[in-house]
């Protein structure tokens, strides 16, 4: 089923289920809103929508603080965002720019828009706010969809054990390297996709030649050395150097360096370095998901690159025994 970007708040060829949040990682949480929307969506004849923002609420307001503290990491970029919302089988996604004047509408600004947009069914998380000084809650919602004609629910939280499934938890089994916390919140092993791009390419005079992942402005939610599987993600590989032994789908085994490489770097910005186990294809400029399976160890600095060497080919022996 194809899926259809809107940028602005708009009435589309149907009226709609709608459910509206951050939608960071797309957790089992989150699967459990999109899975109730979709199913009310059928049954009252509906189209079904899902509604999320950009920049995220809290990057804007941490912008404005000039704070960048105040905006947590983020799991997902928006590309891999709306292939995971495509997956679920949301037919519409609503992106509005979160800016000054998105964040100041009041919450009747807001209620008036849903129902331009001629929204049926509402759902939201129970901690839902909006609207100028967060003056808007899921009773307000309540209230307007009474007047305005439209159903509003609100989904309870969903638990593992004792663990409330969010974004925020997500987000601290990843920094902690409990990856498999991680995946079972996620519903998925947790990735990352990005471009292949020219680095410094000192791994290869260490006999470590690395694909290096662009992370743009991102600030991942995890660091350390990890074992990983990757793929190419790229459609129309024909006629690229080495690739044609690769099918789509392979799986490439491989050791990850994802941090901000003190070593060889001084710009703190974060880097992912990824050493693919029997691999010499020019993958330059080609799109690469990077799954990781296990935490080896945390970053550190080293006191010669024949130090960094060493520690390199014992990461790899590890990996190469935990795949």
């Amino acid at each position: 089923m194809k899926m259809w970007l809107h940028r602005a708040l708009a009435p589309v060829s149907a009226p709609l289920a709608l459910a509206i949040g951050n939608f960071d990682g797309v957790h089992r949480g989150h699967q459990a809103i999109l899975a109730a929307g979709i199913e009310a969506a059928r049954e009252h004849g509906l189209a079904f929508a899902a509604m999320t923002f950009h920049p995220l609420p809290r990057e804007f307001f941490g912008k404005l603080k000039n704070d960048t503290s105040f905006a947590p990491p983020r799991l997902m970029n928006t590309t891999e965002k709306l292939a995971a919302l495509s997956d679920t089988g949301v037919e519409h996604v609503f992106m509005p720019r979160f800016d000054e004047k998105f964040a100041t509408q009041s919450p009747e600004d807001f209620v008036a828009a849903l129902t331009r947009m001629n929204v049926r069914w509402l759902m939201v998380g129970a901690d839902f706010r909006f609207g100028a000084k967060r003056g808007g809650d899921s009773e307000t919602l309540r209230r307007a969809g009474a007047q305005h004609g439209f159903m509003v629910e609100t989904m309870p939280d969903v638990v593992i054990g004792i663990e409330k499934i969010s974004s925020s938890a997500v987000r601290d089994a990843l920094s902690h390297g409990q990856l498999d916390v991680a995946a079972r919140m996620l519903g998925r092993p947790y990735s990352i996709i990005g471009r292949v791009m020219h680095g410094k390419k000192l791994g290869r005079t260490l006999g470590f030649p690395t694909a290096n992942i662009t992370l743009t402005s991102r600030k991942p939610a995890l660091s350390g050395v990890f074992a990983v599987q990757c793929r190419l993600v790229t459609r129309g590989l024909e006629g690229v150097a080495g690739i044609e032994r690769i099918k789509a789908g392979t799986i490439l085994n491989g050791v990850a360096n994802l941090g901000t490489n003190p070593v060889v770097s001084v710009d703190g910005h974060h880097h992912l370095e990824v050493f693919l186990f029997d691999f010499a294809a020019d993958v330059y400029g080609q799109r690469l998901a990077c799954t990781f399976i296990e935490k080896i160890r945390d970053e550190q600095d080293f006191e010669s690159l024949e130090a960094l060497s060493r520690q390199i080919d014992d990461d790899v022996s590890k990996a190469k025994n935990i795949l």
